[in-house]
């Protein structure tokens, strides 16, 4: 190990986490600050990752961002600092109560300016649904948490900054038939096909305006090791991740599932948006759990993540193994503690730094 170089990570030149510290490569720490990193080197690599947006029909496409885009900085600038567990003042000004953390902010050092907030999923492939598959079938768990949805609605809000655009918003939120007790299945279940054409028309209205909201980092294994296409990053749109809870006509008669949950509280929000400016995120989410706890809005399994990811870039990443040495620096792995999945894969694999 050089001496002269301090443990760090790629491209982050100004950060709230001092790298030097073994604290700052603990559990769900990692999980954020290495994808962070991982964009800016594809960014110096010329790689863009892959991502997934919706057209004006309302259908998930595949394109590419570059880090800089995503970012709304250079990802390698001596402006870019890499704000870790944030506040985003962005989207604050949109919801009551307790300020929900996100985990990552870019921000620029010359006008302190907060360009991004965006959520970190890395994630493991294949999962537990699709190990047995054909490697062309592999794919992801994804896990979205409440907070997500709170900041999915802040982000759709952002998009309605004029009264006369909060008009068109709330004529197409009227489309649905007025429902008296929100909290009560038998009553929003019959209008649920209504609630999610509204969130549908919304998104149509807005897709010329869509804004990255999650990065989603592929990790590979093969046979039991690191893959050698081992790295990649899909970007979900905020219109995107809508794409995972719509239920294309496939509603229960008795019951709401997660998703429709999700779209549910996104229908809600948006509502007390256009009629008080602001929602109360945690009492919306409180309220109307539907029978389903709320420690996730909801899970997809890869066999599910499937038919959203599928692409060249899942079935070989384009970051190589022998590459993870260029993104953690200065002996930084020897201060993994590794209680996550890819942090113990990282430290099991010390001949990835020879």
């Amino acid at each position: 190990m050089d001496e002269t170089i301090k443990p760090g990570l790629f491209g982050q030149k100004h950060s709230s986490r001092d790298y030097g510290k073994a604290s700052n490569w603990g559990k769900n720490i990692f999980n954020s600050s290495f994808p962070a990193s991982l964009v800016a080197y594809m960014h110096a690599r010329d790689i863009k990752p892959v991502y997934l947006c919706v057209d004006e029909d309302n259908k998930l496409r595949h394109t590419y961002i570059s880090g800089k885009d995503l970012y709304k900085i250079d990802p390698l600038s001596e402006e870019a600092y890499y704000n870790f567990e944030a506040g985003f003042s962005t989207f604050e000004k949109y919801y009551t109560g307790n300020r929900e953390k996100i985990d990552l902010v870019m921000i620029n050092r010359t006008t302190n300016e907060n360009l991004i907030g965006l959520e970190v999923k890395l994630t493991a492939l294949p999962d537990n649904t699709t190990k047995k598959e054909s490697e062309d079938k592999y794919s992801c768990e994804i896990v979205v948490r409440p907070p997500t949805i709170c900041f999915l609605a802040c982000s759709i809000c952002e998009l309605f900054p004029t009264d006369q655009e909060k008009i068109a918003l709330r004529k197409i939120l009227n489309t649905v038939p007025k429902i008296n007790h929100w909290n009560e299945v038998g009553e929003v279940l019959p209008h649920y096909a209504k609630i999610e054409a509204a969130i549908s028309q919304i998104a149509r209205s807005l897709h010329q305006k869509q804004t990255p909201l999650i990065m989603q980092p592929v990790w590979k294994m093969k046979d039991g090791k690191l893959a050698d296409d081992c790295l990649d990053v899909f970007v979900w749109s905020n219109l995107a991740v809508l794409q995972m809870c719509y239920s294309n006509g496939n509603v229960s008669n008795t019951e709401i599932s997660r998703f429709q949950r999700a779209l549910i509280w996104i229908y809600l929000m948006l509502k007390d948006f256009v009629d008080y400016d602001t929602f109360d995120y945690i009492r919306i989410i409180k309220d109307h759990s539907f029978q389903n706890a709320n420690d996730k809005a909801f899970s997809i399994p890869g066999k599910s993540s499937w038919r959203l990811l599928n692409c060249a870039e899942l079935t070989h990443p384009r970051i190589k193994k022998d590459e993870i040495k260029n993104v953690i620096l200065g002996g930084g792995q020897n201060l993994l503690s590794p209680e996550r999945r890819f942090d113990a894969v990282i430290v099991n694999s010390p001949d990835l730094f020879d």
